[in-house]
Parts: C-alpha cells; structure tokens; sequence
C-alpha cells in the first residue's frame, strides 16, 4: 500500500471496506473513466456496482439497513472514489448528505419511509440548496412554497443540482415565511420526491437538461424549475417548518468534509501520475525524478498531500464525536481544495507536453481540480467560517 494518505487507528471492518472499495476503484473505474468522461456519460454500470457492495447505505443506520458507518469511514471511501474518478463520488455525495439529514432529523414516519430505501439504492438522494442569483447569500433564497391546506405549493427556481436527473427524491430549502423575523428562521427543508429523468417530471416540475461543464462530466448536474408545484405538508423535513436553514447548514458540513477528500483523492492520483511518469521519463541520461528541480516537486506534493488527508480526518472525527466542526471542516475543505489544485498543476507540469494530451489521465484532473475551490462554498467564505469561529474562540475578556 502506497506511504501517502494512510489513516491511523482503523477497525478492522473500516479497512476491510476500503481494501474493498480500492480494488473497486483500480478494477472498474480508473480503466474505463477516461472513456466515459470523454463521452459525458453516466456511469451505471460502476454505480450498480456501488449498489451491489451497499455504499448507497454506508452511513445509514443498521435498523433501517445500512451499514451504519461514521462519517470518517465514508470520507475515506469517497476519498478512494475521487481516486479513480471524481464524477463517481458526487454521485453518492449528495445521496449521503439527504440520508445524514434524513436520519437526524427526519420525523419517524419519513425515517421509516425513506431510508430503507435510500440504503439500497432505489432512493437516490440530491441536495438543492443554490438559486440562480443567489451566490453564497443562503438566508436571502427567494424560491417560496405557501401551504395551501394539506399541501404547499412551491415557485421558483434552484440551480446547481448534482444528481438532479437521476435522482427521486430532492431535499429543497425554500422560503416558507414563518414570520420570524431573522431572515433564516423563515426557511423550511422539503422532502420532494420526484420521477427520474429530464422535461417536466411532474406537475409543476422541470429539470431541464444537463449543464455543460468543463469537468466533473458524466454525473449531471442540472437547475429544477418549480411553478405551483405541489407537495404534501408531511414533506417538511421533521415536520415542523422554519427549521432548514440549520438542517442545510448540518448538511453543508458533512459536503465540506465530502469536498476535502474528493480534493485528496484528486491529489493522490495526481501525485501517482507524477511520481510514476518521472521515474519513467528520461532526460540527460537519468530520469527526471533524479534532476533536483523534479524531486523537490515531488517532497512539495507529497507533503501536501499528507497535511491534506490529516486535516479532513480531523474534521471527520470531530463531526462523528458530535462536537462543532464547522472551523475544523471549513480548513480542511479550504486546505485541501487549494492543495489539491497545486498539486494537479505541478503533476501537469511535470508531465510536460504529454500533460496536455487528452491521452493523459492529467489533462481530466485539470479540468476536474478547479471545481472543488467553489464547490460547498468558495476558498472566501472558508475563510470567512473560520475566520469567525477562531475569533469566537479567541474573543478578549475585559
């Protein structure tokens, strides 16, 4: 096993599924990403796969069928995913982050109902939170659902959806107008399913098609178009409105760790790129791994990698020993994200020429790297969390 990224104080049963998940990855996605990313295509037979070794339900609870594993084991999973092929990863991410809402806050009846399901794959989860002029600005989301007896009925529109074709059940924040008077109290969580696919999907519902991206191809990625769509009143995430602006930001911190070690996996491989082509790729006599100028590239990467992959354990662990993470999980999204850009670019750099060949594995990181500096919140607003939490921490006292 490679020296780099390795994590401490394991189980047995953690290392056994990532053993597991790592053969997946070498075996079924690393030969065929290249192909499918070319072609923009989803991946069904590698997320049949998924469903198969029971990712789908990897941190949801025994008692509804999952495997029930910590947050930890599952940022190490997609961590090894992102590995092979980033697209792959945010196919379960936002699944992962509806299941962690869900089976926190979720009423009885939409726990029993929904993760069961979600365990095994027939439910697939996606996060829509971003609006079209929205921005970073969470508490001024303008799509609003108004109840209307037994239902609400919901306008307006939500933008960046990841898995929003192929997923059927959606969980939406929207402006429910609680009358209260912070802004953020006013916002609800609603559990929306929905038949797969692209067009008007319902009544009131349309995912248009894909939208083209310079990377992060295959999974798609997609706006939902709500007008006067209804949706029963037992869809509110555990039942009571006002709540989502928290549930969101609960999601958030678990897709911040998930974007850390999507950032690692990416570097990881970048870094294998590198190191193998410049023990290979022969200059004056010696390979270029042997010039100094290649080797302290090669120290750099290697170490940034490592600081990378501790700092989103970090977070992980945290989050699983129920303390606050959101400074912990805002660094290690921010380091690793960053991190992992360098990283890439210097594997680019390495490779030379070659690099910008599509016949290259690192012209697709490239392409893919760039995405997780915005994704789950730009570089600006980590800094901006953590600035805050350090300066909550460390207030003066008179």
């Amino acid at each position: 096993m490679a020296r780099l990224a390795q994590t401490a104080g394991l189980s047995d049963v953690q290392l056994e599924i990532l053993s597991t998940v790592r053969s997946f990855v070498d075996k079924e996605i690393i030969p065929c990403a290249q192909e499918l990313e070319r072609a923009d295509a989803y991946p069904a037979e590698i997320v049949d796969g998924m469903r198969e070794m029971g990712l789908f339900g990897l941190t949801i609870p025994e008692e509804f069928g999952g495997l029930g594993e910590s947050l930890l084991t599952y940022a190490l999973v997609v961590e090894e995913i992102a590995r092979g092929w980033m697209s792959v990863s945010g196919v379960i991410n936002t699944h992962f982050i509806v299941a962690h809402m869900v089976a926190r806050y979720g009423t009885a009846e939409q726990k029993a109902r929904l993760l069961p399901r979600m365990a095994t794959g027939e439910v697939r989860g996606a996060f829509s939170m971003s609006e079209p002029d929205l921005g970073s600005d969470v508490a001024a989301i303008k799509t609003r659902a108004r109840r209307d007896g037994d239902d609400y009925v919901v306008d307006g529109s939500k933008m960046w959806l990841t898995n929003g074709g192929t997923s059927n059940l959606v969980a939406v924040l929207v402006r429910t107008e609680e009358g209260a008077e912070k802004p953020h109290e006013n916002l609800t969580t609603l559990l929306v399913e929905k038949p797969e696919g692209f067009g008007e999907v319902a009544p009131g519902l349309t995912i248009p098609g894909k939208i083209e991206k310079m990377g992060y191809k295959g999974v798609d990625t997609t706006e939902a178009v709500f007008e006067g769509f209804r949706v029963r009143a037992d869809a509110v995430l555990g039942g009571v409105p006002g709540r989502g602006f928290g549930h969101m930001m609960d999601g958030i911190e678990v897709g911040r760790v998930n974007v850390a070690a999507r950032a690692c996996g990416i570097a990881v491989r970048a870094f294998e790129l590198a190191v193998e082509y410049a023990q290979q790729r022969r200059t004056f006599g010696k390979p270029i791994a042997q010039h100094q100028a290649i080797a302290f590239k090669l120290a750099e990467m290697g170490t940034k990698v490592e600081a990378a992959h501790l700092m989103m354990v970090n977070a992980a662990r945290l989050k699983d020993a129920g303390a606050r993470n959101d400074v912990e999980a805002g660094m290690a999204k921010l380091i690793a994200s960053e991190y992992c850009a360098e990283v890439t670019q210097e594997a680019f750099r390495i490779h030379g020429g070659y690099g910008y060949s599509k016949e290259y594995e690192i012209e697709r990181l490239m392409r893919e790297a760039p995405f997780l500096l915005i994704g789950e919140g730009t570089s600006e607003i980590q800094k901006t969390i953590i600035s805050r939490g350090l300066l909550r921490e460390y207030k003066l006292r008179n």
